[in-house]
């Protein structure tokens, strides 16, 4: 946190001065509370209350004034701003080996968890897409802000939905981006901030070269960020018997370096929805530097307004 006016801090000491002098007054007051003789005369005319119903509104009433003070001197924050226009296209792969269960229930289930929560986590005021790819890709949902037909594109994920088998990673990229400068009328000449996630198990096996793809997100200022999906372990079954398919994930870190994304390995469901919020957080907000004194000045109002309550309440007066 930093200060526009930092000197303004100085009158806390003045808030200070005000406690000590309450502090003073109250001891005094004990003073001549004793030397009145009559006892029984006193407790009729000033009967007892508990100690803390004097005090409270005094202490709200020095707390107000701190924090007013504090709102004077402008204080400033970086504060989490979602982005205008925002899009992020989420690509899944949905080829074969995405059915391995070394990934409980299996990659392409948990994937489908993870996805949900990852838009989810995400201001409702962004643009959110699907696509779903394996020897080829395809937008199952175009960027937009209704979160109903997201959910349902991601429910109908599944072994095929492409109709091609292998992994083009290079064409999951490349539809994505088709995607993003299809959001508006806008988008073509004034591109949208965009970010793409992609998540996969292997290695580029058909369509377009991934780097190829990767720069042409770069040369848009669109990052990729990639998950490599699976263990070393993985393995589907296929005619009764099991067919290997660990997880590779050289060319996801490739495409995330080129495209100044981040990659990231997750090896179970609970680590793939610690990245997902990861990235949920990087790519839904730009940080600004705000004046936040608002808060602390409405804050002290409060503070204001519970002290002069319970001064009316207990001693129907104001502190």
């Amino acid at each position: 946190m930093t200060w526009e006016s930092p000197g303004r801090l100085w009158l806390l000491l003045g808030v200070v001065a005000v406690g000590v002098a309450y502090v003073l007054m109250q001891r005094r007051r004990s003073r001549y509370a004793v030397r009145f003789t009559n006892l029984r005369l006193l407790d009729r005319v000033a009967p007892k209350r508990p100690a803390w119903r004097r005090t409270l509104p005094a202490s709200l009433f020095l707390a107000m004034l701190a924090f007013l003070v504090v709102g004077f001197a402008r204080p400033h924050a970086d504060v989490k701003v979602p982005r205008e226009r925002a899009t992020v296209m989420v690509a899944v792969d949905v080829s074969t080996s995405m059915l391995a269960t070394d990934v409980e229930p299996d990659r392409l289930a948990a994937a489908k968890v993870a996805a949900r929560r990852f838009v989810d986590s995400l201001p409702k005021e962004f643009n959110v897409g699907l696509v779903a790819f394996a020897g080829s890709a395809a937008v199952l949902v175009p960027p937009g802000t209704d979160r109903k037909a997201l959910h349902t594109g991601i429910r109908r994920l599944a072994e095929g939905t492409t109709g091609v088998q292998g992994t083009a990673i290079g064409e999951a990229i490349n539809t994505s981006l088709q995607a993003v400068k299809s959001l508006d009328a806008r988008a073509a000449k004034d591109p949208p901030p965009a970010r793409i996630v992609l998540l996969s198990d292997g290695a580029n096996t058909s369509g377009r070269d991934p780097l190829a793809a990767a720069a042409d997100a770069l040369a848009v200022k669109v990052p990729v960020h990639t998950i490599s999906f699976g263990t070393p372990d993985g393995h589907v079954e296929r005619g009764g018997r099991p067919i290997r398919v660990p997880v590779d994930g050289q060319t996801l870190k490739a495409v995330a370096e080129e495209t100044g994304g981040g990659y990231h390995e997750a090896g179970s469901s609970a680590e793939l929805r610690a990245v997902y919020e990861d990235i949920g957080t990087s790519v839904g907000y730009r940080i600004e530097r705000q004046d936040i004194s608002a808060r602390f000045i409405g804050f002290g109002l409060l503070l204001a307004m519970a002290a002069a309550t319970g001064s009316m309440a207990w001693f129907s007066r104001l502190p």
